[in-house]
């Protein structure tokens, strides 16, 4: 059947998923077996003008091609939409983010952070973009109850080794676990753990040289840096494979986080499809969350594992910015994924969120149209199919082929 019967089918009639879920929610009832919910996060990057509009700025000096401070992120979102009120609060860039996260209640909270939390450093020589947040307005991830910082990506080192460490230092402080990055290649490797309710959830991460990370910031056996997967191949999933058995017990959920691809398109290598796989197949790993594209891509469902291949950017400060307009980059995702005891996908809820005034609102019809369609479109052919619900959040909808 084409797309659009599909659609005029409602999806849910035509794959076994609906039903799927309805049966395996039934026996979690009489059996007691317990669901989890976690939330995934794109790329938050609550450095340069997001940091400027929070009551402790840092310096605004910054040493791209173009723009020379941070502020002028700030002025290139006035110019489109207004002023702003001059600081705002903590909570102003999640915005109604916050109340979404309240009413779905997940138990764990996970975002890919791209910013280093800093008041000193130096830009990395050579690097033509630098995020940073004053170590003062981290209360501004606080505010969304962030449980794991995902740390393995182009931006962490942006102010060198000492801005790194500030950042180390602040997340501890603040009660919020790290993976993909750290003072050495153990710390670097080593997974976070979450724990709640007799529940554990391990989140493995890994930055590519193909999203930026640059080879240099790979953590060493004396050297801070990025947990920095150096390709694709057997060996490398051989390795993580390896990893992951040492700590996953049953009931056990293992989330692999990978900076990887490019910044803007829906295209997924053969590759990157492959990998993803072998990871479920062969390592023991039960989501695969990727981020790096600016823009949501596709998702697959293998073997009953969920597979976001890019979640697209949460929070940044890209308003006024223009080339990439046929992507819609202002429109992000909150992904809130409900899995069974044994990892298994049972449903895949995502709440479409608009940028503008450099806070995240709720998306019109619409917008929630437009981002249901196309991700429907580009996930097709990995088996998976989108639909907007009537409270206008995305659903997944996806055959049961275990």
């Amino acid at each position: 059947m084409n797309r659009r019967g599909f659609l005029l089918a409602g999806g849910a009639a035509l794959l076994p998923s609906a039903l799927a879920h309805a049966k395996n929610m039934t026996e979690n009832s009489s059996t007691g077996a317990q669901t989890l919910t976690l939330f995934l996060g794109g790329d938050v990057m609550s450095g340069r003008g997001i940091d400027q509009i929070l009551p402790h700025p840092a310096d605004p000096r910054i040493h791209e091609a173009y723009l020379k401070s941070a502020r002028d992120y700030v002025s290139l979102s006035e110019q489109r939409f207004g002023p702003l009120p001059l600081p705002v609060d903590y909570a102003y860039p999640w915005g109604d983010a916050l109340a979404e996260l309240d009413r779905h209640q997940p138990d764990f909270r996970i975002v890919n952070l791209e910013t280093a939390i800093t008041a000193r450093g130096e830009p990395w020589p050579g690097k033509g973009i630098q995020y940073r947040m004053h170590p003062d307005n981290l209360p501004c991830l606080s505010a969304a109850k962030l449980d794991c910082c995902v740390l393995a990506n182009n931006h962490v080192l942006d102010w060198g080794y000492e801005g790194f460490a500030d950042s180390l230092a602040a997340l501890d402080k603040a009660g919020m676990h790290t993976a993909g990055a750290g003072r050495d290649t153990a710390a670097a490797s080593r997974p976070a753990l979450l724990q709640r309710n007799g529940r554990r959830v391990w989140v493995f991460a890994w930055g590519m040289d193909g999203s930026g990370v640059p080879e240099a910031w790979a953590a060493g056996a004396n050297r801070a840096g990025v947990n920095f997967l150096q390709d694709l191949s057997s060996a490398s999933v051989a390795k993580i494979a390896e990893a992951v058995r040492a700590v996953k017990r049953p009931g056990d959920v293992v989330v692999a986080s990978l900076h990887w691809g490019s910044n803007w398109g829906y295209g997924v290598s053969k590759d990157r499809r492959r990998f993803a796989h072998a990871l479920i197949d062969k390592a023991g790993v039960d989501v695969v969350h990727g981020h790096s594209s600016h823009h949501p891509r596709p998702i697959e469902v293998y073997r009953g594992k969920l597979i976001l291949y890019g979640c697209g950017d949460l929070i940044n400060d890209y308003e006024g910015i223009s080339g990439y307009e046929m992507f819609r980059g202002e429109l992000g995702l909150l992904y809130f994924v409900t899995l069974d005891r044994s990892g298994r996908l049972q449903v895949l809820a995502m709440r479409p969120l608009t940028r503008r005034r450099l806070r995240l609102n709720v998306s019109s019809q619409a917008d929630a149209a437009w981002l249901a369609n196309k991700l429907d479109e580009e996930s097709e052919r990995f088996g998976s199919r989108v639909e907007l619900a009537p409270d206008l959040t995305l659903q997944l909808r996806w055959p049961d082929w275990s």
